[in-house]
């Protein structure tokens, strides 16, 4: 059986602006299309904003010509430290896919943020099926890099 370490995908970057000023970007679901390095999350966010501990929003998204809408809830949430939400897929009320998470820390450096972002796809349901073996942390580790250069902009831009 494999930890949830095992089965997380992590990059970094350093942003050269306060922890405060990259959190705000974060915490605005409204910001997380422009965000996304891999063009699934197609925008139209719904739920509160800036999003708090606890908070659920859901998110219009697209994986090739298939269209749905992510239920996300807030599982961590320290200002201008970290931030992280679980993703799902549900139906009637009841989640049948998803259970991964995205994480954002960030840590103060001289110059600006580290930012660590990580999805971790060990809390998913079902992980090897519908994780693992359609290739997502592959991809993810390829476009995330991506997401924090898009993140490294917003935040310059919001400055």
């Amino acid at each position: 059986m494999s930890s949830t370490q095992d089965r997380t995908v992590t990059v970094e970057r350093l942003i050269r602006a306060p922890a405060g000023d990259v959190f705000a970007v974060l915490a605005s679901p409204a910001r997380h299309s422009a965000l996304d390095g891999g063009g699934t999350v197609d925008g139209a966010p719904s739920g509160p904003d800036p999003l708090h501990l606890g908070a659920r929003f859901t998110m219009a998204m697209r994986q090739g010509p298939f269209r749905y809408r992510s239920v996300n809830e807030v599982t961590v949430f320290h200002p201008d430290r970290e931030i992280a939400w679980r993703t799902t897929g549900e139906w009637r009320g009841h989640t049948v896919v998803g259970g991964q998470w995205w994480r954002y820390e960030l840590v103060p450096r001289d110059g600006g943020t580290l930012v660590r972002h990580s999805y971790e796809w060990g809390r998913a349901r079902f992980p090897v099926l519908t994780i693992r073996l359609p290739g997502y942390p592959a991809r993810m580790a390829l476009t995330m890099p991506e997401s924090l250069r898009r993140l490294d902009e917003a935040v310059l831009d919001a400055g």
